[in-house]
This record gives structure tokens, sequence and C-alpha cells, in this order.
């Protein structure tokens, strides 16, 4: 508080404020929310206790403490200030008779309010007042300004007759006036002094808008306070009224002596109307004045006549600081005397003080580089200029080198011809005005940085707008500018100052080379506010004209001193220019090269580059332009950062390439690559356009190096470069294509472009390459050239056994090491050893030893236990250490911003005066045990530091040591780290430090993530509920959902975790949380259900060993039915969301339903038969109740008898989507859903039996007699033996016995057992197709029924040995199909699907009879495409999982048609990824035992569509199925043609020669 007391209030930050709040006793919730609603102190003095209750939500007397408190505090400062400011006045006057110089150097400070009474709920702003100098004397006031409220010296008297005298006028009610009354006060009090001067020979200034002592109850004698001026010319024309003041003979010399008035601008950090402060300059020259002695009639205005009269003639005299009347004797006896002195001081030669020159180059250095005299790269400059002149704009190349993060440009011309038009030839920029800098609603500050891409191009804010835009942004007056732009500015440096740029990071450089106005000093103002002080706020100017009005305004913030050592003036541009390229590192004039086609290369221009920002090109001369100093002053740094543990650079390449320092180990994996990337670059007619090479690697075992190895050693044979996080497919994909052609003439012969994308889920790799490869066939490149190679590095804990799936596209790197390798890093490690210290090169020790458990366990253990030696446990460091390694031990790549630890140490307020110093300031408050372990990053986007322990087994060491001194558990310090204000709450990095921190608490492990396993919950949470206690992690979790604004995804969270533990109730308050929050979210419904279903076989398991009656069961059902009701809201909601598919709901419904069956058929009322037909008919019959159960479930017997239905519905919905879509039995489930199945076809045969069997159940007289079965007991039936749908039906030709699969590979050929497999799978749809009407056609069936039973016959012509007899002719099919109905609209898929098949044209068939079923298939697919479209939704990986069921054959009937097992069957492939590459890629067409069984077709392509030969009226559009295939142009082709529920597709496409 102490320090709060030496600060003006205005001046306070948000913390202060809090600070303040805390220290009155306020609730720290509400301190919080005025925290975030950044309530600084200006906020502070203009809030009310209204605004506090609406806009907070505080209640009435917390806001009335507020207010009251506020009031007291302004008041306490008023009254001190008063009292300050009444000596000072006194100790004035006292000495306002004696001689003084007119300017002084002092500087001090006082503050008090304005004019006016404190009002209850508002208060002015206090204003901060500094000494001030008057404009010099005789000069023009084009390039002068006045900050309102500092202060002038007191008012004087002659002191050599040429120092001018001053008198000053407040002036403030008479400047309001009409004319003619403003006119006669002003004339008067310019006449009296001027004549007083005259008079004395003394020069002098008269001051109107100056405080001239006469009220100082608010103000100070001298405050500047200035005047409104509606008319110039108002005060101009005082000086007609000479003539009739003076008398005839003196007019004309009057006249010579008062000089026409200066008006001197008034600059305020308000918006308040514009204020001058209006001066005459009275100068009596001995030649005009000699021997005169000046009489004068003041002009009064008579208020009784209404007009204008003048009093009696009056001599005055300036008799020190006041004009008196004299006497005329008198004065005549010293007259002559005066007029000597006059002359004497006229014709002394005027001395000018030399000058000591300043080494101002080196006052440049120091101030641009923070006083390290090389400019870093790291740093970042914001720009504040107007307008350039042409010769200045050829001396910008020093600008050109910078790191200019943006530009304030005060210069509407500047696109045009001034600096952005020069700067824009060399570099990217994005072009802004100043409110594109308000970050939209519901969008973070990380997205709004990439949404103006503010870190990869220069922004220029044009900040008076811009003269060749077309919008509405025309430049304005410096008046019009404060009304209309003045918020703009303000919210724009707030935003860089605050959510952006930290403290320390960047520097603020005024350049002013053109006549300053007040919109740029304004600019200073809200830098200088927002900052904190003018530290990393330098000025240059080389006019001093320029430069005085720039410092006058600044002397409004900070002292004369300061405003001095902060700025460089009267340095001519070239001269800087030249400075400052001998400190620049690099200069934008080196070269960076790429090789080309012809084995040569081109220069890459920095502004290409810059516009291609998704990408880190990789140049073929990378890192040559490196000055030597450099080199050898952090070549050892660099290295010994890189065996710390740090990222390999490309500088590290170098270093070792060039023999500066030692060479860097390659992995046997390199050399895979290597050999992957060659084999891949050769031409030949089956090379894709897009090749990819996958690196899978554990993490630390060097996987990245490797992949940066292979870019670095191939940078002078291809293009390469490495894809940046956070970009989108489309944008990268352009980028890359950019790069791959910039500089070349043919398309056709471009070099290949080798791109790195580290980290990234395989959909994006898809994604990308997708469309790379609609840009390569954009540009109609001959197949078999390669254009791309995608080199994805992915974490992986087995990345050997993910290597074996597609040895042709994967390498594994891992802990393991090679004999070779071994001894590579035995001999590096001795090397290192004697170059470094142990602890500076723990990774790659621990890499040497493999990462073996037990030797690492104890080498880290022994590391650990001797580092925390002498730790000082209770200090704010060790308590870092300790946050840092939860972090770093649970959550992968994780780090805390070194302005975060800023925090946390309190040193914000000590690197505030000391920030040139920061750095060295953070690292001097480490102890030593933190220097060691902290690795410090630096994000190469926004430059922002950051820190880590040197690796995560350090870390987890740390972590258990530190936690076992201290007897805390993990929980404890998670709970403290969650409920840290200081880290939560700092603004920079936040959303890093956030996404950390939620993961710390969410993120589960994820084998397809590379992590070790699958886990339920996140690696702390499974810790604390399996080391601590599963209320421990219910506590962990409801803190956080405080914490983070009661997020629904904890509360799901919660929910989990307790039906987990059985804590039911508890887990149904937390669901209901989550679903009110978000009811349309389809995973919280489902586990909302899931709490249910859990729930439900809990109370089953209970009465499991009790006599089940109807009263016991009821409830067990009421929560089973709950379930259901859940899961069915849960399919509603995944239905209508666009973006994605959460099948789950559908999958539980008929799990929970299977369940509920076998409870209720258990029951002694269903059981009592031998058969559980009664159960059924209770399911069926509406009207049927045994009435054991009438009573007791009462409340849903409606809901019972419609599980059935709800059932065949779920089943049906799982059955189309399977139909459509691929789903292998590896395929990644969602992360949201709780129930896992992991091959859905087996599943959906499996329930679908259970769901068959149970229903089809029926008395036994029925059993022998298959005629008086009832048609839905026959359709149960069907459904149990796996006929009910389209999916179960196929799905039978899927059974396989593992062991013959094995044997068939091994030997080529079926065994017994295989053919018995075949013929069984034969028995069951002959069995299938027996159940069904034997006059089919006849028979008045549903078009459910009719698809199941033409699908069955499609499935045993695949599965026969021989033809069957049950087989139906396939034209009798044909004939059953046209009872679909006729309004395709009402048809089903799965109808439309196999009307597709069965009307596709015969060989032998006549033109019309082809044209006719064309026009059916026509219509067919007309309507399955948006069926299609609807079920893909707009989830993009998913278009390109289509399943397609059958290949066009070549034979006749069912002959015409070959399923999809049996090309799978001809030909096996190692793995389901390596399967569906080759389906994907139509790699698997050109195997003969797979050629011979399909029959290719002909077509041709048309603008970019491919087109089936056959149809006559109307073309038949066929979807290509690998878009790389299509050629270019209009050519005839052939292709393989397959059925999907989308329509034909085609395979294989070829160009007919």
């Amino acid at each position: 508080m102490e320090e709060l007391h030496n600060i003006p209030i205005e001046n306070w930050t948000e913390t202060m404020v809090g600070t303040w709040l805390q220290s009155i006793g306020v609730k720290e919730q509400y301190i919080k929310k005025l925290h975030e609603e950044e309530v600084d102190g200006r906020i502070l003095l203009q809030i009310t206790e209204d605004y506090l209750r609406k806009e907070t939500g505080m209640k009435s007397g917390p806001a009335l403490l507020i207010i009251t408190k506020r009031n007291e505090l302004v008041k306490s400062v008023h009254k001190g200030q008063r009292q300050h400011d009444k000596a000072v006045h006194e100790r004035t006057v006292q000495k306002s008779g004696q001689k003084r110089a007119s300017s002084t150097n002092n500087d001090s400070t006082t503050s008090s309010p304005q004019k006016g009474e404190l009002k209850q709920d508002s208060v002015m702003i206090q204003k901060t007042r500094r000494d001030s100098k008057p404009r010099p004397f005789g000069t023009s006031s084009v390039d002068f300004t006045y900050v309102q409220h500092n202060v002038l010296q007191p008012e004087s008297g002659p002191i050599d007759l040429v120092t001018p005298c001053h008198e000053y006028k407040a002036f403030t009610d008479a400047a309001t006036l009409d004319q003619q009354r403003l006119q006669a006060k002003l004339a008067k009090e310019v006449f009296k002094f001027a004549t007083g001067c005259m008079n004395a020979r003394s020069n002098g200034t008269i001051h109107f808008g100056v405080m001239d002592g006469q009220d100082s109850s608010c103000y100070v004698h001298g405050e500047i306070v200035g005047v409104p001026v509606r008319k110039k010319n108002l005060y101009a024309d005082v000086l007609n009224l000479i003539d009739r003041s003076f008398s005839s003979t003196d007019t004309e010399l009057v006249q010579q002596c008062i000089r026409p008035p200066e008006f001197i601008p008034l600059t305020h950090t308000d918006n308040e109307e514009e204020r001058y402060v209006v001066e005459f300059d009275v100068v009596p020259s001995v030649s005009v004045v000699r021997n005169k002695m000046f009489g004068v009639r003041l002009p009064n205005f008579r208020e009784e006549s209404n007009k204008l009269e003048f009093e009696k003639e009056t001599i005055f005299c300036r008799q020190g600081s006041r004009t008196q009347p004299t006497d005329a004797n008198t004065f005549h006896r010293k007259l002559q005397s005066i007029d000597s002195q006059r002359e004497a001081k006229e014709q002394e030669p005027e001395l000018a003080n030399p000058e000591v020159p300043q080494d101002l180059g080196r006052k440049l250095i120091m101030l641009v580089t923070s006083g390290k005299k090389i400019m870093e790269k790291e740093k970042w400059y914001i720009l504040v200029t107007n307008r350039f002149s042409k010769e200045d704009l050829k001396n910008i190349d020093f600008l050109l080198n910078m790191n200019i993060f943006c530009v304030f440009d005060f210069d509407p011309d500047s696109k045009v011809s001034g600096l952005c038009h020069e700067y824009d030839k060399h570099h990217a920029v994005n072009v802004h005005f100043m409110q594109n800098y308000k970050i939209p609603s519901g969008m973070n500050v990380r997205d709004f940085e990439s949404h103006l891409r503010l870190f990869e191009q220069t922004s220029w804010i044009f900040c008076n707008g811009r003269s060749d835009f077309k919008g509405n942004e025309p430049p304005c007056d410096e008046l019009t500018w404060s009304k209309t732009r003045r918020t703009f500015l303000k919210d724009c440096v707030s935003l860089i100052c605050k959510d952006i740029l930290p403290k320390g990071t960047f520097l603020v450089m005024f350049l002013l080379t053109s006549p300053v106005e007040t919109p740029l000093l304004n600019t200073f103002y809200e830098f200088f506010t927002d900052m904190e002080g003018h530290e990393d706020i330098i000025c240059i100017s080389e006019s001093k004209e320029n430069f005085q009005k720039w410092q006058n305004f600044a002397l409004g913030s900070c002292s004369e001193q300061n405003v001095r050592d902060s700025s460089v003036v009267g340095m001519k541009m070239s001269h800087i220019n030249a400075t400052l390229l001998r400190i620049q590192t690099t200069t934008v004039r080196t070269a960076k090269l790429l090789p080309v086609h012809v084995k040569g290369e081109c220069r890459l221009e920095n502004r290409e580059e810059e516009m291609m920002c998704s990408l880190e090109i990789l140049s073929s001369n990378q890192c040559e332009d490196t000055k030597p100093e450099v080199i050898t002053s952090q070549k050892e740094d660099i290295e010994r950062e890189f065996y710390r543990g740090g990222k390999v650079t490309w500088m590290n390449f170098w270093l070792a390439e060039e023999k500066y320092v030692g060479d860097i180990i390659y992995r046997d994996a390199y050399k895979e690559v290597s050999n992957l990337l060659t084999d891949s670059l050769p031409w030949s007619p089956d090379q894709p356009h897009i090749h990819c090479i996958n690196i899978y690697h554990q993490p630390g075992s060097g996987g990245s190096t490797v992949a940066r190895q292979v870019l670095w050693n191939h940078r002078k044979k291809l293009r390469c470069a490495v894809v940046k996080p956070s970009y989108s497919v489309t944008t990268v994909s352009e980028h890359a294509v950019k790069l791959w052609q910039y500089e070349e003439k043919d398309p056709q012969k471009c070099l290949p472009v080798l791109l790195l994308i580290e980290d990234c889920d395989k959909e994006y790799i898809e994604d990308l390459k997708k469309e790379l490869e609609t840009a390569v066939w954009a540009n109609k490149i001959t197949r078999g050239t390669v254009c791309f190679i995608l080199l994805s590095c992915r974490r992986s804990h087995d990345p050997e056994k993910t290597s074996r799936a597609s040895p042709l596209q994967n390498v594994s790197v891992t802990h393991k090491l090679s004999d070779n390798e071994k001894r590579l890093f035995a001999s590096k490690r001795q090397e290192l050893e004697q170059q470094f210290s142990p602890e500076f090169i723990l990774t790659f020790i621990l890499m040497s030893e493999e990462f073996e458990n037990v030797t690492i366990a104890g080498y880290v253990k022994k590391f650990v236990e001797h580092l925390l030696q002498d730790i000082d446990h209770a200090s704010d460091v060790t308590k870092l250490i300790c946050y840092v390694a939860l972090l770093n031990t649970y959550v992968q790549n994780s780090f805390i911003s070194q302005s975060h630890c800023e925090d946390l140490l309190g040193l914000s307020i000590l690197i505030k005066h000391m920030d040139r110093f920061r750095q060295h300031t953070f690292e001097g408050s480490l102890s030593n045990q933190a220097k060691l372990i902290f690795i410090h990053l630096r994000d190469e986007k926004t430059q922002i530091q950051s820190i880590r322990i040197i690796h995560p087994l350090v870390a987890k060491e740390i972590l258990h040591q530190l936690l076992k001194d201290k007897q805390q558990q993990q929980s404890d310090l998670a709970l403290d780290l969650l409920n840290n204000d200081v880290l939560f709450d700092h603004r920079f990095g936040r959303e890093d430090y956030l996404k950390f921190l939620r993961a710390l608490f969410m993120r589960r492990y994820r084998i397809s993530k590379g992590d070790k396993s699958d886990s339920l919950f996140s690696p702390l949470i499974e810790h604390v509920r399996n080391k601590e206690s599963p209320d421990r992690a219910i506590e962990l979790f409801k803190e956080a959902y405080k914490r983070f604004d009661k997020d629904p995804f904890f509360a799901q969270h919660i929910a989990r975790l307790s039906y987990k533990h059985e804590k039911f109730e508890d887990a149904e308050y937390w669901a209901d949380i989550a679903t009110t929050k978000q009811p349309s979210n389809s995973y919280f419904l489902d586990t909302k259900g899931q709490v249910y279903r859990r729930w439900f076989l809990a109370k089953c398991k209970q009465i499991e060993n009790d006599t089940k009656t109807p009263e016991n069961t009821a409830n067990v059902i009421e929560t089973a039915l709950k379930a259901i009701d859940c899961f069915e809201a849960c399919q509603k909601a995944a239905v209508a969301d666009t973006e994605s598919m959460n099948n789950s709901g559908f999958f539980a419904t008929v799990e929970v339903g299977c369940a509920l069956l076998e409870l209720i058929s258990s029951l002694h009322v269903f059981s009592k038969q031998d058969d559980l037909s009664e159960c059924v008919k209770y399911f069926v019959v509406k009207e049927h109740v045994p009435k054991e159960i009438e009573k007791p479930w009462e409340a849903f017997h409606h809901k019972l008898k419609t599980l059935q239905v709800v059932m065949q519905k779920s089943l049906e919905w799982i059955s189309e989507e399977l139909s459509y879509f691929q789903t292998d039995a590896d395929e990644e489930n969602s992360q949201n859903v709780e129930l896992k199945i992991y091959n859905p076809k087996r599943w959906l045969v499996s329930k679908s039996s259970v769901y068959g069997k149970f229903f089809s159940s029926v008395p036994g007289q029925c059993q022998s007699d298959p005629a008086k079965l009832t048609p839905f007991s026959k359709r149960m039936i069907i459904s149990s033996l796996g006929g009910g749908n389209i999916t179960t039906i196929f799905a039978i030709l899927d059974k396989k016995d593992k062991k013959n699969e094995e044997k068939e590979k091994r030997t080529g050929k079926k065994d017994k057992k295989a053919r018995e497999k075949e013929k069984e799978a034969a028995d069951i749809l002959e069995e299938i197709i027996s159940l069904y009407p034997k006059n089919p056609a006849g028979s008045k069936m549903d078009q459910v029924d009719i698809a199941n039973y033409i699908a069955s016959h499609f499935a045993l012509s695949t599965a026969s040995l021989r033809r069957s007899p049950n087989l139906a002719p396939f034209s009798d099919l044909r004939k059953l199909s046209h009872q679909f109905p006729h309004d395709r609209s009402k048809c089903l898929a799965t109808a439309l699907f196999l009307s597709m098949l069965l009307d596709w044209p015969e060989d032998h068939d006549t033109g019309s009879e082809k044209e006719k079923k064309y026009e059916a298939i026509l219509s067919a697919v007309e309507y399955l495409q948006p069926v299609y479209s609807k079920k893909r939704k707009d989830i993009r990986f998913k278009s390109r999982r289509i399943y397609t069921h059958f290949f066009l054959g070549d034979g006749l009937g069912y002959d015409k048609f070959v399923h999809k097992s049996k090309i799978e069957k001809a030909k096996e492939l190692p793995s389901v990824s390596e399967k569906r590459l080759r389906w994907l890629q139509g790699e698997l067409f050109r195997a003969p035992e797979i050629a011979k069984m399909l029959k290719r077709v002909s077509g041709w392509t048309e603008n970019e569509i491919l087109y089936l030969d056959g149809p006559k009226s109307k073309k038949l559009p066929i979807q290509a199925m690998h878009d790389a295939s299509m050629p270019h142009g209009n050519e005839n082709v052939t292709f393989y043609l397959g059925f999907t529920f989308r329509g034909p597709v085609a395979y294989d496409i070829r160009v007919t020669d």
C-alpha cells in the first residue's frame, strides 16, 4: 500500500486497484471481476455505484463501500495537494520580485483536481503537473505545444531588457464572452502590459490561458489551462484598437512593438475541446521607442451604455512582476538612461552557448539495442511515424532488417508514395486500421493473432486514414481525429501492450520525419500509460523543431532528463541508416537461395517468403550469412542447449557442418528415411504425385532430429520446408504449391517439395495430401512425376509395431541403439563430458543409456538427490520448480512463460524499473537448482520466452522427491497450482497456460496419439484416484470446474469419475449440470445415459442372487428406461450435429435393451414356461399385461411396449451407417464416447442375433410347423440368423477362422475346414431365404423385407461354391425390385442401392433395353447422392471412407458382380492401414489375380468430370475414388467400376492410347 501512495490514482494499474480493494475489505470474487473488466486507476475514478451493480453483478453493500472509500481517498489526496500547492505558492510570491532566469532544469511534479466540486458517484481524474518552459521568445508557434496542467515559471519583470518578462491571464471566463466584450477585455490586458514593457524598454510576453494565481483553490500559479478559441481573427483584430487607445503620434510605433498573437495548442490526455494558450510578444526596439514615453487610454465595455468606452490616458511601467502606473516626471528623468541600456543590449553580439557535441551514434546504438550493442533477432519493434521525404526513403535499409511487429503510420499517402510503399517492396505487409485491433466476441487472443497474422507479417496500421483506400477511411483534421479515432488508438495500443506483447519483448520507436501533430503525440501518451512508464520508448528526429513539439508533450508524463536520455536529435536519416546497419546480425539484402530444376539456384525474395507464412523454408544457403562475431560468441551456448535437451536448430547443423563444433550423430533411421526418399523420386508410371513417409518415434529418441537432418542434407537438391503448427490445411497447401512453383517456368519441371509435418493427426496429413493432389491435378502434371513428399514425424509408444504395418512408408526411431549407434554415442559422450559438466548434457546421457529403466532410474534419482540438497522448500522458486515439474510430468511439451514466472516470483515491480536487464534479473532470481534444471525456450513465432524442465523423467523424479520431503500429495500440489491466482490471471501467454492446466486435468492418454496406453482419465487423475483416493480425485475435478468458470466438460468428467466408483447419485447430479448447460451436446447426453446404464447394471448385480419379482425389479427397470431416454436424446443431438459423428447413443440403446430383455425374461412370471412366448407377447401385444406385473410396473408399461421398436430403429441406423462408410477393426474411436465398440460390424451381427432370438420365441406347437409362424416371428428368426439388414447379411460372408486363415496364407490353399466355413455361410443364407414366401412376387412384402430378401440372394451367390438351388433367377429379383416405391424419395437407401445393381445392363441387352436400365440407374443415383451428403455431414475425411460393396465383373447375372470380400481374399495384405492405402491409391487393381476377376469399362473425362460410356440420352457421372488418377483435360479413359451407397465409383482410371 505504501507504494500506491506515491503513485497518482490515474496511473494505477489493474493489479494496484486490486491491492487497494483488498485493503478496504472487498471480497476476492469482486476484485477478480473488476480485474477481468480491466478497471485501472483512470476507470476507478469514473465508475459509479450503478455501474458496479449492473455491469459486474455486485451487491449494493460492496458497491457503496467502494464508492465511499474511493471518494474518501480522492478527498484526502486533494486536501494534501492543496496544502502543498499553498506552500509552493507562498514561496513563489516571496521570490517573485527577485531576478531569475526564465527557464530552469528542475523537475517537479504536483497533482490536484480539476476545478469543480466532488460528486457523490464519480470524481474527475487527477492531473499530473510538471514544470514547463514557455515558447521561445519571438518564434512561431507552428511546431510548439503546451501540455495541459503543466506549470510555467512564475510571472517576472524586466531582467536584462532583452530576456522577456512574463504575465499570465487565465481568461477562462472572458473567452466565453461575445465578440465586443471579449475584445475589450483582451485589448485592455494586452495594451496595459505592452505599455508597461515599452516604457520599461523590456521585451515581454503576455500569456492568455495560464493561471495568474487569483484562484489558487484549485489551480497553481502558472498552471497551463488554455482557452477555447472560436475564431482566431477575434484575437488578432484586437490590435485594430491601437489607434483609438494611443495618441496618433504613437500609433505606428506601438504597432511595430506589439506582435500579432501566437496560438499555441494544448495537448491533453482526455478528449476535451481544443484549447490554446494565446500569447502576444512585445519588442520595444530602441530605434522605435527612443526618447518616447507612452500613455494609453485603456478600453472598457460599459454595461450601462452597452458600448465601448476608453479611460483617461495613463502611463504604465513594468515593475517586478506587475505593471504599475508611473509618474511622468520621474519617468522622464531616467528616460535617456534606459534607452542607453536598451541600445547597449541590442548591440551586444549574440553569443550562443557552444554545444558540446554528443556521441549520437553510440547513443542511438545503446537505445535501439537496449544496451546490448547488437540488434537481437528476437526483439520486436513498434514504429510510430509520419510522412517521409523522398530523400529519407532512400535510407531505410535499417528498417528492412528490423523485426518490426507493427507500424503506426500517420501518413495517409504512405501506401502510394511513402514508407509503406517502399517497405512493401521488400517485406509482406498486412494493412490495417486501428479499429481492426478489436478482438471479436468468442475469439481468444491466440486466434486473433493468427487471424491478423500479427507475428508472420508486419502489420501496417494507418492511423489517420488512407488516401488510396476505396472504403470510407479518409484522413481528417486533428479535432475530428480526437473525436472519432482517439478511442480506436487507445484500444489498439492497450491490446498490443496488455495482451499480445509482454513488457520487455518490444521497443517503441518514434521516428519523427515531418512536423508533429496531436494524434501522433496522443500515441506516445497511450504507449506510456499502457507500458507503465517511458522504458522501451525512444524518439529519433533529425529536426529539432519536430522534436521540440514531441518533447513538450512528453514532458507532461516524464521528466526532461528522461526525455532527453531516450531521444536522438539532429542525426540525419542517412547517418542513422549507416549506424544501425553496422549492428544488425543479418541484412535483408543477403540473398536467400533455393535450388531449381536445372541444377542452379534462384533468389528467394524476403517478401515472397513472408507471404508463405505457414512454412519455415529451409534455403540452400541457410545460416551462411551469420557474422563471425556472432559465431564466436554464441556457438558454445547453441551446442550446450541442444545437448541439454533443447530442440535442434538449423544453426546446430550448420555449425557442425562447418566444423565450428563437433559432429551431430546420425541415427540408423536417417539412412532408412533417406533411402525411402531416394526411392520415391525417380519417375515411373505408377509413382504417385504425393508421397508420404512417416517417422514414428518414442519421446526423447531423437526422431525430430532425424527428420530435420533429412531436410538439411536435401536442401540443395529439393525444396525443403517445415509446416508451422496451427495453420489450416488450405493455407499450408496454398503456400506449398507456391514454393513448388516459385521461379520455375514449366510446372512439369519443378523440383519436388519436401515438407516436414510434426505431431499432426492422420486426418490432417490426409487432408493436406488431398489438397495438394487437387493442386497438382489442376496443374495437369504428367503421371509418375513426384511433386511433394510429406515427411510426417509423430510420437508413438511402440513405433516398431506401427512401422511394421506399412514398411514401405514407415520408419521407427526407438530408445534402443544398434551396435553402430552405441559406438557413436559412447564416443560422443566422452567428447561432451570433457567439454561440459554432466548436468548440462543429461538428456544426451539418457539417450546413450537407451533409457533403460533400471540404469536410468538410478542415474536420474542420484542426479535429483544431489540437485535438491540444501534446497529452500519455503521459497517461491522451489514452488515454481514444483509447478513446472507437475506440468512437465503429466502434460506433453508443456511450459510456463517467463512472464508468468516473473509474476509468481514477485519480480514484476522490480523489472518495471530495470526492464533493459530483464533477463539478467529473472535468471539472477533463480536458485542454483532451478538454473540447472530449467531450459529457456523461445516461441519461434511470438518470441515470447518460457521455461520447462530438461526432461520429463527428471521432472517426475523432482516431483517425487520434493513432495516426499514436504510430506505432500500430488493432489495437494495440483490444487495449489489450480488456485494460484497470480498464474491463472496473468495475461501474457494465458491461452497456453490455461491449455496446459486444462490438459493436466482433462487430457487422457491415447495410443493413437503416441501414448503408452489408453486411459479413462488424465494421468494425474488416474494417479490420484489409484494412489490416493477417488474422493480426492473428484474434489480436484470440482475445484477445476469452479476455476474454469463452471465448464460443463469438467462436470461431465466428474459424472464419469463418480459412476466409475459407483457414486451414482453424485454422477446423476453432475451429468444433469453438463446437459443443462449444453442440452444439444450428444456426448454429454451419452454420459448421462451411461450414468443410468452403469447404475442399472449395478442394481442388476445387487439382486443377482435374489428371487426376482416384479416389485424388486421395478426400480431397476425404471433406471434402464432412463438410460434409454438419454440415449435416444443423444441420437437426436448426434443426427442434428453437422460437424461430428457420434454413434454411441445407437449402440448404447441396444446394449441396455438387450440387458433389460435378459432381466425381464428371467422373472418367474415369464420363465415358468419352456419358451419366452409370454414375454414376447407382453412386449409386442399392446393390450396384453400379465396380472402379476400390472400394478408394480404401472408407470412404464407404455415405454416397455415400445422397446422392440426402439431397438429395431437403432439396429437399422447402425446397419445403414456401416453400409455407407468404412469401419475397420483398428479404427480410432472418438475420445468423448463412453462405450467403446472396437469392431462395430461384428457387434451388430452379435446384437442382431440376440435381439432376433428373443423376439422370435414362439409357442412350442409353432416351432414344429413354420407355416404357423406370424410375419413378425419370421422376421425375428431371420434377424437372429443375421438376415435382418444388409450389413449383417454381407457380414455372413466375412466369418473367418483365424487358424485356417493363417494356414491359408502359408500354403496358398484352402483346407477342408475353410471350405466347410464357406458351406456354413451358404447354409445360413439358404435358411434365411427359406423363411421368405415361396412366391415373393405374389406376396405383399414390405420394402425392408424385399431389400433383405434380394441382398440375401446376392450374398448367397458369393458364398455358394456351386450354384445353390435356392438361388432365385436374377431376372426374378429384378422384377421383384419393381415393387419398391415408384416415388424414389420414399425408397430406402438399401432399396435404391440394390435397384442400381439389378438394373445394371447386360452385354447382350439391346440398345433400348440398356437405355431404359440406365434411366432407372440415374434415377436411383439421383436420390442416393443427397442421402449420402446428409450422412457424410461436414466431416471431410469421411468422404474418403465410402464403402464399396461390389465391383463390376466380367459375367452375367449374379456373376456380373464381385463382392469386396472376394478381392480381399485373393490379395492378402499385412495390415488394415496398408490395405486401405492400396485400395485408395488403386495399386490393388494392378495385381493379376485381381485384374482377371474384374471388368474394365470405358468412359471419358470432360470439364474435370468422369462419365461412363453407355447412356445416350443423359450422361452418367462417375465419382473417382482417387482424384490423382483423373487425367487432365478431356480424355478417353477406362476404369474399374465399384458400387457404393453413394452410387457408382471409379478405380484405376487410365487414359486409352
